[in-house]
């Protein structure tokens, strides 16, 4: 492994899940020169094969470690993983010598509402963002003692990774709520090209320049009908329900003030062919 000065290395726990395997994909695309990105599971498919709570020799200097690893479903208990493996997270950095851990949150805090900023008081609907709303908590106590910045990312819909991705792997039909204005579901979303520049151009970013928390989408919410017009999914429509939301959405104020001249696919076609560039280096 190059020395550590050599170039700005991070760490990238969980990539052998789904989201990490498309990050990874979009590396493989994209130039990455100045970065080493460097990989951790359980399993054998990655640069580093490690466990929480293993000893720590094999883990070399970081500049970043970024967090992907995380329950998404399961029993309230099984959903508490988050939280340790938020102190597994810690544990990294504190050995590698990061500046800081970028923690994968989720829009799920914050329950229903648009064009939500960061400091809208969190309202989760689910035992999943309920979940990740406590690892919050954990890391704010973390902030408090640690030499390092602790950000948590709060991550809308990505593109291949999310409830649409069976759908489009599998061309089946999609089942969408179609609201009066005939059009379905509006929800945040980030394409998974996009959200890999993202990262590595969180990490460049001064420590004491990040905020605790930051959402992470592109700017305008996306109509779910039109991103399975673009994978060429069709779609079996029902009348939407008097308690369905059409739209679910992010603010992306601060982060445009973080990143302002960062250029993030938009529309539901972008979107789909990034997805499907990352898709064919699989």
């Amino acid at each position: 492994m190059e020395p550590l000065e050599d170039k700005h290395r991070i760490l990238l726990t969980g990539s052998n899940g789904k989201l990490g395997e498309l990050l990874q994909a979009a590396w493989r695309i994209r130039d990455t020169h100045g970065f080493d990105i460097i990989t951790q599971s359980r399993g054998s498919d990655a640069d580093i094969q490690w466990s929480p709570g293993q000893p720590m020799d094999g883990i070399p200097p970081c500049h970043s470690i970024i967090s992907l690893w995380g329950r998404t479903s399961g029993s309230e208990q099984e959903l508490q993983d988050n939280i340790k493996l938020a102190w597994a997270s810690r544990a990294l950095a504190s050995h590698s010598g990061a500046s800081q851990v970028f923690h994968i949150s989720s829009a799920a805090i914050y329950g229903p509402g648009c064009n939500m900023p960061e400091g809208r008081t969190p309202n989760p609907m689910s035992a999943y963002g309920l979940a990740k709303l406590v690892m919050e908590r954990q890391i704010a106590l973390f902030r408090q003692e640690d030499p390092f910045a602790h950000v948590c990312l709060r991550l809308a819909n990505v593109v291949g990774a999310d409830s649409l991705a069976p759908a489009m792997l599998s061309e089946r039909a999609l089942h969408l709520d179609r609201f009066s204005d005939g059009k379905g579901p509006r929800r945040s979303y980030v394409a998974p090209g996009h959200l890999s520049q993202i990262l590595v151009a969180l990490t460049t970013c001064p420590p004491n320049d990040l905020p605790d928390a930051l959402n992470v989408a592109s700017s305008i919410p996306v109509c779910m009908d039109e991103l399975a017009s673009a994978a060429d999914i069709p779609i079996i429509w029902r009348d939407a329900p008097e308690t369905a939301l059409q739209e679910v959405s992010l603010s992306t104020d601060l982060f445009a003030s973080i990143l302002p001249n960062f250029e993030n696919a938009v529309t539901a076609k972008d979107m789909i062919t990034d997805w499907q560039t990352c898709r064919a280096k699989l």
